[in-house]
């Protein structure tokens, strides 16, 4: 049986078809669920895609985050379900409390938009058993709203944790702490990043590498192990 993974689009939302394409490109069906479904389809795993969902208005992820989908996203993905948030799918995770954290406007006020070196600090999440940990990989990044900030304890916590999935190296884009570029949940079934692996699943777009596709193999590896 096809796994389904569902991605979410918000008013503001951007690249919704192209995380579909990535689903399907790495051979899962990818299930389209907008912000008013009051359910998830029975689908297996979601993906809550980039963009400026409602404009970014308040803070980004902020009006997203109480949409009629996110109930039963919040109550799915604490018992298990795999939720990958994307930039402001990633945001949208902080302001759910699914991920600790926030994010602030990126340090030097401007949008920044490039291909970023990344390292791979967790490969035991449900949406990087694909990688290596320590492997170094290039994912476009685009993003305005990417400093991820938080306390000293909960920066502690995720390093001692392993939570911290993956870390900017060579240039920092939006001055987050630590370089952290992406995080997991506890469990390891809900991870957020900002850059955006849907960017990198096919040699003729984005880095001219696939090296996003990992994340879309990885979660279905898992789910038809399960």
């Amino acid at each position: 049986m096809t796994a389904r993974i569902g991605v979410v689009t918000f008013p503001g939302s951007l690249d919704d078809r192209d995380t579909q394409r990535a689903i399907r490109v790495a051979g899962a069906e990818p299930v389209a669920l907008w912000h008013k479904d009051k359910d998830l389809k029975q689908v297996d795993a979601v993906v809550l895609c980039g963009g400026f969902s409602y404009g970014d208005y308040l803070r980004a992820g902020a009006i997203a985050r109480f949409s009629p989908v996110m109930e039963p996203l919040l109550e799915q993905a604490k018992a298990g379900l795999p939720v990958l948030g994307i930039c402001n799918g990633f945001q949208i995770l902080t302001e759910a409390h699914l991920l600790p954290g926030t994010m602030l406007r990126n340090d030097h006020l401007h949008f920044i938009c490039r291909d970023q070196k990344l390292r791979v600090e967790n490969a035991e999440t449900s949406w990087t058993t694909d990688y290596t940990a320590g492997q170094e990989i290039h994912i476009p990044l685009k993003n305005n709203d990417g400093q991820y900030v938080a306390d000293a304890y909960t920066l502690d916590q995720l390093e001692a944790e392993g939570r911290v999935a993956f870390r900017y190296l060579d240039f920092n884009p939006n001055g987050s702490q630590r370089d952290i570029a992406g995080v997991s949940n506890a469990a390891g079934n809900v991870v957020g990043l900002m850059p955006h692996p849907e960017h990198a699943v096919e040699q003729l777009i984005g880095t001219g590498r696939t090296d996003g596709l990992p994340f879309f193999t990885s979660i279905l590896k898992k789910l038809v192990n399960a």
